[in-house]
């Protein structure tokens, strides 16, 4: 199966983009402006997306995602110098943030609500 070397480049463009400051905004809400910068935030979002894609290229799965679990948590831990659970703490307010940000947007008519919906074709 042949890499799409422009798509990966765009999703780590636009995954750095937007959940960088989602993490930062978590992190410092919960280990201090001192340890979380916004640009820890930005290398966690490129880091996880690229390992990610490397991966995702080779392994898919249960397996493959609680590895990918493991590696965002490590990388929001080395980043935000913390331990293992304010790091997942850490990722599940990230996940909020995400996703009340999200709905704002969607009700203010700036994202799509379908496009978060699973598609069946």
């Amino acid at each position: 199966m042949p890499i799409n070397l422009d798509q990966a480049i765009i999703h780590i463009i636009v995954n750095t983009i937007i959940i960088g400051p989602v993490l930062w905004l978590a992190g410092r809400a919960l280990v201090g402006k001192q340890k979380a910068k916004f640009t820890d935030g930005l290398w966690i979002a490129a880091l996880g997306t690229i390992i990610g894609e490397i991966l995702g290229f080779f392994f898919m799965g249960l397996i493959a995602a609680i590895v990918m679990i493991i590696i965002w948590l490590g990388l929001i831990k080395h980043f935000f110098d913390c331990g293992w659970g304010k790091a997942l703490i850490i990722a599940i307010v990230a996940i909020i943030i995400f996703v009340v940000v999200t709905a704002v947007l969607a009700i203010l008519g700036f994202v799509a609500p379908t496009t978060f919906l699973p598609r069946f074709t």
